[in-house]
């Protein structure tokens, strides 16, 4: 059972228009109205000074010095002024911003717009931000609907919806993305693979074959027969494989082991070597079903050697301090759920580590990250405001 972790926010709703839940801002914001008839909350901007504790492309993890946890969305910032930024961990910084109730309330319209071509007309972004508004009320919909424990059907049935609109999203952007599409020559695409540098020649009848298949992949694609493309793509890269196979060879038993640090018997290691032999050559011949079932009986050989992780080097990972009291309630809900996950007795674990991780929920709530959309960041004496 692994411990939460953050996601990148901008990554999971890219990827869906927002599939994280939208949940409603606290009481006593203002209410700002759209261009259609759904609805936003903003709140007063605040002024934080803090700590940066670590930063990804799309924002940082800070330190207050009122000693809480935030986490500033850089959203509104261009590409050109988050490179001038140059954040350090332990670096000091202002920010001022809205506070969010939810990751997904960072993937605004304006978010979304930035990534299309400039050549959308206004009339099909007011269609594209009534579609994006309407997937936003449905995810908050999924939301309540999940809260309620409502049946899988009904969930499924907003899911439904909300695939249907993108959809027909994707309908009006897609002729404006390959109108805009400048793809690679075939002589950079294969030079990103870096042969030459590897000293691997591709034949030249493979290359003229290549390079055939190449220009058709683009024709089809940039004509918006994806599936034509795809199979022109899976041609592609057939031509290609034994080239790729000399580039990335397999790693060997042996690295694939390396930093295992696991005391396994030497009558053991043998065996294991054997399996994982099978399973490389059985990947080669395309048999998907022999490797799995491979991979089954290295999983059973090798769990018996993998020892759990000790519970205070578990519980170190935690930014909070723990009172003693809770500890010794969770020392031993972790120890048994180790021993069940060892067991394959998933069921009982999963009990265990929902009593854990419940005594655990209040220090959770009482460290989690304040949101903040940021609209002005000061950083060594530089100001830096929202674009």
């Amino acid at each position: 059972m692994n411990k939460p972790i953050k996601k990148t926010w901008m990554l999971a709703s890219a990827l869906t228009i927002g599939m994280a839940v939208l949940t409603p801002l606290s009481a006593g914001a203002e209410e700002i109205k759209t261009t259609d008839t759904s609805s936003i909350t903003v709140q007063l901007e605040q002024k934080i000074t803090g700590t940066v504790k670590d930063f990804s492309w799309d924002g940082i993890n800070l330190k207050g010095n009122d000693g809480k946890n935030y986490y500033i969305g850089l959203d509104k910032f261009s590409s050109e002024q988050l490179e001038k930024m140059k954040f350090i961990e332990g670096q000091e910084i202002s920010v001022e911003g809205n506070v969010l109730e939810s990751f997904s309330d960072f993937y605004t319209f304006d978010v979304y717009k930035k990534g299309l071509p400039k050549e959308v007309t206004k009339e099909d972004l007011t269609k594209l931000e009534k579609m994006f508004n309407e997937i936003k009320k449905l995810e908050k919909e999924v939301s309540a609907e999940i809260e309620k424990e409502a049946t899988e059907e009904e969930i499924e049935k907003k899911y439904e919806e909300i695939e249907k609109i993108h959809k027909e999203m994707n309908k009006i952007t897609k002729p404006y993305i390959l109108a805009n599409w400048q793809p690679q020559t075939f002589e950079e695409f294969i030079q990103d693979y870096e042969f030459k540098e590897n000293n691997i020649v591709i034949k030249e009848n493979d290359i003229t074959q290549l390079k055939a298949v190449y220009a058709e992949w683009v024709k089809l694609y940039k004509n918006g027969d994806e599936e034509k493309a795809s199979e022109k793509l899976d041609e592609f890269y057939k031509i290609l494989q034994p080239y790729l196979e000399e580039l990335y060879p397999p790693q060997t038993f042996e690295e694939f082991m390396e930093g295992s640090e696991l005391d396994i018997p030497t009558e053991t290691l043998a065996k294991l070597k054997t399996i994982y032999e099978n399973i490389l050559k059985a990947y080669k011949e395309e048999n998907m079903e022999l490797s799995e079932k491979l991979w089954g009986e290295f999983d059973q050989i090798i769990r018996v050697f993998i020892k759990p992780v000790p519970f205070e080097e578990y519980m170190s990972d935690f930014e909070f301090e723990i009172s003693e009291a809770d500890k010794k309630q969770l020392k031993p809900l972790y120890e048994e759920a180790s021993a069940l996950d060892k067991k394959e007795d998933y069921e009982k674990a999963q009990e265990k580590w929902d009593a854990f991780y419940k005594i655990l929920e209040p220090y959770f709530e009482a460290n989690k990250d304040t949101l903040i959309s940021a609209s002005k960041v000061t950083i060594n004496g530089q100001e830096y405001l929202a674009q």
